[in-house]
């Protein structure tokens, strides 16, 4: 199975797993969609995280961003933009999230992984370039996060 699909079979699964995770977010800014979501490293499959190089944790969470560019005809194309962005929790300091982009045939992810802070709601802020020429795009959401035990 391949990063993509296990990460659609992941995005399929949060959808059942709420309210434990939040299912896929995504914003429409012009003809991109900016799909993202956040969960804890322990609902990956261990053959995902080995694929995508992330440890499993109980107290890891990770950050998927992907952009997608609708086309005139036919499916989305995926677009390899810029990401950065930080995370905190209601109380700390931000923390940078580092961004990794993986590739699996057409698609593309990028990746962060960052600490949970237990029963905390976590503020994501990011931006999202996907055009190289035009001015980034500012995403920002807040969720919490539980520890399994």
């Amino acid at each position: 199975m391949t990063i993509r699909q296990t990460l659609g079979a992941l995005a399929t699964g949060l959808l059942l797993a709420a309210p434990l995770a939040q299912a896929q977010q995504f914003e429409q800014v012009g003809d991109y969609q900016i799909h993202y979501n956040a969960l804890n490293t322990s609902f990956l499959a261990p053959e995902v995280a080995t694929a995508a190089g992330i440890q499993r944790s109980r107290v890891t969470g990770m950050l998927n961003v992907s952009v997608l560019q609708e086309q005139d005809e036919g499916a989305p194309r995926a677009v390899n933009a810029r990401v950065d962005g930080q995370v905190s929790g209601l109380t700390g300091q931000p923390l940078p999230l580092r961004f990794r982009t993986v590739r699996d045939g057409d698609s593309v992810y990028h990746i962060a992984t960052f600490r949970i802070h237990e029963g905390e709601p976590m503020r994501f802020e990011l931006e999202v370039a996907p055009d190289r020429n035009a001015a980034p795009v500012d995403v920002s959401f807040i969720q919490r996060f539980y520890i399994d035990r």
